[in-house]
């Protein structure tokens, strides 16, 4: 099995039911500039994968919120 790492998604697209996530990882930064990024990788997800990869996501931040390794920010006021 091989180990994708990723930083961030850059592009998120649907087409025909399939969710496609381009996966990214920043190469170098300097101050003032956007980031350099190099494509790593694409997923492809069904969107009930997509939904239940969600709910995971969701539980594992819950997790760690109640284990104290996150804290979640209250929303930004308008």
């Amino acid at each position: 099995m091989q180990t994708i790492y990723a930083d961030g998604i850059a592009n998120m697209i649907l087409v025909d039911g399939v969710v496609r996530l381009d996966l990214i990882n920043v190469t170098s930064v300097e101050q003032g500039k956007e980031p350099n990024v190099d494509q790593v990788g694409r997923l492809a997800l069904s969107l009930p994968a997509l939904i239940r990869i969600q709910d995971q996501l969701s539980k594992m931040v819950d997790k760690m919120v109640q284990d104290g390794i996150l804290t979640k920010n209250p929303p930004a006021a308008n």
